[in-house]
């Protein structure tokens, strides 16, 4: 339960940073993901799960 709320945080962290420091290159990241094909967005969205779930893996394995 730890680990999960620090990995909540975490992205909450990066996401805010995102938004406060860049919001127009937000927008424009928006719209550039908004012309791509939904198989690309799905395919992209995959491919992060799996490096985010290696991460974790790595972290939780060189960690222990």
């Amino acid at each position: 339960m730890e680990t999960g709320l620090l990995a909540l945080g975490l992205v909450l962290v990066v996401e805010g940073l995102v938004y406060a420091l860049a919001p127009s290159l937000v927008e424009r990241m928006l719209v550039a993901l908004s012309t791509l094909p939904e198989e690309t967005r799905r395919m992209i969205g995959l491919v992060s799960l799996a490096l985010g779930v290696v991460l974790v893996w790595l972290g939780k394995t060189l960690g222990a």
